[in-house]
Parts: structure tokens; C-alpha cells; sequence
């Protein structure tokens, strides 16, 4: 039996795969991290418009990938016991499914095991701006349980690079399940990085 930690990944339908993609490959260094893939249709057609990567390039990044369709695959299981989950980004109709309990594929599954084994759930949407109903599905997520992180870039840190901004929120986010990556150049107060 593996002492790893397993760490759910779902990538969504929304802009801003990258975020998975560089979650998976932070993950993919750790030694105590085990990779469980599910991504939806929409996802696979961002990786090819977002990124110079294809599909098969991010499942490679993962321990193990499963189906979207798959229902009965470990993940739909509270039995299988994970460290928790992660959807980068979230779709606004991700999100919908979670809140709503609407499991009709692997990925809005394994987040609503996560909420009802009350596991660690980070959700990650990304759209704006923002519509009274977007912003009641986010506090009505949060009331069940799970963190809403939206990928929203921390400016004190005087990013330089798109890889920057991507790096610093992918460490945040693993800060939620206190694995730490040295990609946070975290706050010391006011004359600290270099302000």
C-alpha cells in the first residue's frame, strides 16, 4: 500500500488551464504525491487552443488519469480515500454541477465525494466579470464546504513573467493542502520584496 497522498486534479471547462497543468507539474516533483487526472471535454479543447502542449502532454504529467465518463472509476468512491481535490480552472457550469449536486460525469462526482467525506475541495473559476448568480454559486460552494480560490495575481510580489503570476497562485493553492513548493515569495510586511 502507497504512503502517498492522493490529490485529485480536475481540470473544467474554463480559460486558464495552465493552472492545472502547472499544479500537475509541481506535483510531478513530489515524491509523497500521487496524481488522479479527470478532465472534461472542454479542457482537452483548451489545451490544444491555450498551450503548445497536446492532451497526452498533461495526462503524461499525472500518476493516473481517468475518464470523464467513468463514474464507478476509484475517485466516484468515498472509500478511496484522497488528500482532497482541485478544478482549475472552474467552469461556471462546474461550479453549477458541485453546488447543486448534478454528478452526471467523474469530475463533478469526485468533487461532490469530496464535499460529503468533508476532504479538502479548492475550486478555481475563472470568469469575469461576474453575475449575481456567478457570485451566489461561489458563496453557496463555500457554505458547503469548499475553498473558492479564484486565480487572481498577487501584485506585491512585482511579477515579471506570465510564469510568474502562474507559479505564485499554483503555490497558494498547494499552501491549502500544506505542501510546500517554494513558489510563494511570501509577504514580510511593508520594505520587503523590494518595496
Amino acid at each position: 500500500m502507497s504512503d502517498k497522498k492522493k490529490l485529485i486534479v480536475g481540470i473544467g471547462g474554463a480559460s486558464g488551464v495552465i493552472y492545472a497543468i502547472r499544479l500537475l507539474e509541481v506535483l510531478r516533483a513530489s515524491t509523497d504525491v500521487e496524481t488522479h487526472l479527470v478532465m472534461s471535454k472542454t479542457a482537452r479543447m483548451n489545451i490544444n487552443i491555450e498551450t503548445d502542449m497536446s492532451v497526452a502532454d498533461v495526462e503524461a504529467l499525472a500518476d493516473e488519469v481517468h475518464n470523464i465518463a467513468q463514474v464507478g472509476a476509484s475517485i466516484a468512491s468515498g472509500s478511496f480515500k484522497t488528500h482532497g481535490m482541485i478544478v482549475a480552472a472552474c467552469s461556471m457550469k462546474n461550479l453549477s454541477a458541485i453546488v447543486h449536486s448534478h454528478a452526471d460525469d467523474l469530475l463533478t462526482r469526485a468533487a461532490d465525494v469530496a464535499l460529503k467525506e468533508r476532504r479538502r475541495l479548492v475550486l478555481m473559476p475563472r470568469e469575469t466579470p461576474l453575475h449575481a448568480g456567478h457570485c451566489k454559486l461561489m458563496m453557496e460552494a463555500n457554505q458547503l464546504g469548499a475553498i473558492v480560490a479564484p486565480p487572481m495575481p498577487a501584485m506585491y510580489t512585482k511579477p515579471q513573467s506570465l510564469d510568474d503570476i502562474v507559479n505564485h497562485t499554483v503555490g497558494r493553492v498547494l499552501d491549502l493542502f500544506e505542501f510546500e513548493t517554494g513558489l510563494v515569495d511570501r509577504w514580510q510586511g511593508p520594505g520587503s520584496n523590494g518595496t
